[in-house]
C-alpha cells in the first residue's frame, strides 16, 4: 500500500537504508548531509521531493512520476478557481474611495 507509513523504502543515498516511510523525510534530511558526494548526484522531483534521481534521469523520471497526475489535477482545479476568483477581484479592483472632507495636514 502506497500510503502505508510503516511500508520500507529504500534511501536514495545508501542502498542499505531501509526506512520506514513515515520517518523517511526525516532521514533524506539526514543521510543528504552524510553523504554530500551523493547528494550532488541526486536531482529532487519536482512532484515530490521524496523522489530523489541521478540528474541524467530526471526528464525520464518527471514523465513517468506517480504524483505528476495528483499535481497537474490540483493545478488545474486551483486554476479553475482562481479564474472565477480573478473575475472578483477585476470588480472589486474598480472600487474608488469616496472623496474625504478631512485634511490631516491641518
Amino acid at each position: 500500500d502506497a500510503w502505508d507509513p510503516e511500508r520500507l523504502i529504500q534511501c536514495p543515498y545508501n542502498k542499505h537504508h531501509q526506512i520506514r516511510a513515515c520517518r523517511f523525510p526525516y532521514h533524506l534530511v539526514k543521510c543528504r548531509k552524510s553523504n554530500p558526494d551523493i547528494a550532488k548526484e541526486l536531482a529532487t522531483c519536482p512532484f515530490n521531493a521524496r523522489h530523489l534521481v541521478h540528474h541524467a534521469e530526471l526528464s525520464d523520471h518527471i514523465m513517468k512520476c506517480s504524483d505528476k497526475e495528483f499535481i497537474e489535477q490540483h493545478i488545474g482545479k486551483r486554476t479553475t478557481l482562481s479564474s472565477g476568483s480573478q473575475r472578483q477581484m477585476n470588480a472589486v479592483g474598480t472600487w474608488q474611495p469616496p472623496p474625504c472632507a478631512e485634511n490631516w495636514e491641518t
